[in-house]
């Protein structure tokens, strides 16, 4: 069954207007929010890392 390209862009349009889409200040908090979070895994990940290295280097007895 062939849709005419008219048709699904209307079909598109009609679909488009009931999203409901999030206001400046939403998208504002939400993308600080990631940043934030983008900040704290960073800071616990290289905190791993080093821990991780320290013990692997006093285990071996590598200096």
């Amino acid at each position: 069954m062939a849709v005419s390209p008219f048709k699904f862009l209307q079909e598109v349009r009609s679909e488009t207007a009931k999203v409901t889409w999030p206001t400046r200040r939403e998208t504002t908090i939400t993308t600080i929010m990631v940043f934030v979070m983008v900040a704290v895994a960073s800071i616990f990940f290289f905190a791993a890392d080093q821990i991780i290295r320290y013990l692997i280097t006093f285990l071996l007895g590598i200096h």
